[in-house]
C-alpha cells in the first residue's frame, strides 16, 4: 500500500472518508487536500495541502512529493448549487477529473476513485428499481458532468488500462458534516432542526421518494470498491449503490418515534424539479454480486444513530 491522497477533502464525504482510511491504514499515509483550509481541528490532524483540483501542476506536485499511488477525487460541484454556476461546475468536475485520469495514464498514480451519482439518470429513466444499465439523460449541469466523467473513466479503462473505480452515490446523511447543497440535503437538515426547534420546512414534497444512504455505509462502500481485486471491478463506468429510500413524510414519522412533537410543513423550491427527474429507488444487484456490497443501516436505524450523535454533539 502506497500513500493516498483525498481531493476535495474538506467537503461532506472527504471528511469522513480522510477520518476511515486514516483509521485503516494510519494518518502519515492519507494526505488530505483542499482548495482552502476548512476545519481547523481537521487540518491539524494529519497531512494537509492546499491544492487547487483544476491545477494540473499542483496537483502532480503533491503527487509526486508524497508518493501517491492511489487518488479519491472528492471535488466537485453539487446538484443545486451547480445550477446556479452552470459553467463553473462543468469546469471543476470535468477538469479536476482529466487531470487524474491523464496523471493514471502517464503512470504517476495506480488508482483513483471518482464518485458519480444518481444525478446521471433523468426523467426518462425507469424510477423504480433503477437497473445498473438503462436511459440516461440528465436534466441537470451536476447529472450532465456525471455522466460525461462516467464514459470517460470507461474509455481511460478500456483504452489505456487506467485503474478507476466509482460508485453513484444516492443522497448521503451524515451527522458530523453540516448539508452540502445538494438536492437530497432536506434529510440532513430535517434532523439538525427537528433538535433545534421541533419544526421543519421541507423544500420537497410530502411524497418524493428518493435513494438515501447512512454516510457509514457510503464511507463503507467507498473503500470496499477500492479494496477489491481489480478483477472483481467489471463496470468502469460507475456502479449502483443503494441502501433504502423514503420520502419526508416517512422520515418524518421515523422522527416522530423519538421526538412525538415533530412537525414538518412543506414549501417545495426549484430542487422539486431536479428530485422529480430523479429515481425512487435503485437496484445495486451488480455491487452486490462483484464486490459483495452490503448495506447496513436502514431508515429506523439511522434515525437512532442520527438523533444520538447531534444530541450528543450540541451538548
Amino acid at each position: 500500500m502506497g500513500t493516498i491522497l483525498i481531493i476535495g477533502a474538506c467537503g461532506q464525504i472527504g471528511t469522513e472518508l480522510t477520518k476511515k482510511l486514516r483509521s485503516i491504514y494510519g494518518t502519515d499515509k492519507v494526505i488530505a487536500s483542499d482548495v482552502r483550509k476548512g476545519d481547523a481541528e481537521f487540518v491539524a490532524s494529519g497531512p494537509f495541502e492546499v491544492v487547487n483540483a483544476l491545477d494540473f501542476n499542483q496537483v502532480e506536485e503533491t503527487i509526486e512529493k508524497y508518493n501517491v499511488t492511489d487518488v479519491y477525487l472528492m471535488a466537485a460541484l453539487l446538484s443545486a448549487t451547480a445550477e446556479k454556476n452552470p459553467a463553473f461546475a462543468w469546469d471543476l468536475n470535468m477538469n479536476s477529473l482529466f487531470h487524474v485520469l491523464n496523471l493514471a495514464k502517464a503512470g504517476k498514480i495506480q488508482k483513483i476513485f471518482w464518485p458519480s451519482s444518481i444525478a446521471v439518470f433523468g426523467p426518462t429513466t425507469p424510477k423504480q428499481n433503477t437497473p445498473q444499465y438503462t436511459v440516461m439523460e440528465p436534466s441537470t449541469v451536476y447529472g450532465i458532468s456525471k455522466q460525461s466523467g462516467e464514459r470517460w473513466c470507461e474509455y481511460y479503462h478500456n483504452v489505456y488500462g487506467v485503474d478507476v473505480r466509482s460508485i453513484r452515490y444516492p443522497g448521503l446523511i451524515s451527522w458530523s458534516t453540516p448539508p452540502g447543497g445538494g438536492t437530497t440535503d432536506y434529510a440532513v437538515d430535517i434532523y439538525h432542526k427537528a433538535l433545534e426547534n421541533g419544526e421543519y420546512t421541507c423544500f420537497l414534497s410530502e411524497e418524493t421518494r428518493l435513494p438515501m444512504m447512512y454516510m457509514d455505509d457510503a464511507i463503507r462502500a467507498t473503500v470496499e470498491i477500492m479494496q477489491a481485486p481489480a478483477e472483481d471491478i467489471k463496470i468502469r463506468s460507475s456502479y449502483n449503490l443503494s441502501a433504502m429510500d423514503f420520502t419526508p413524510k416517512e422520515i418524518t414519522q421515523a422522527i416522530q418515534k423519538h421526538m412525538p412533537d415533530f412537525t414538518i410543513s412543506y414549501e417545495p423550491d426549484f430542487r422539486q424539479k431536479i428530485a422529480d427527474s430523479w429515481p425512487q429507488s435503485i437496484d445495486d444487484s451488480s455491487a452486490r454480486q462483484h464486490w459483495n456490497w452490503k448495506h447496513e443501516f436502514d431508515l429506523d436505524a439511522m434515525t437512532t444513530d442520527m438523533l444520538e450523535h447531534l444530541s450528543a454533539k450540541a451538548e
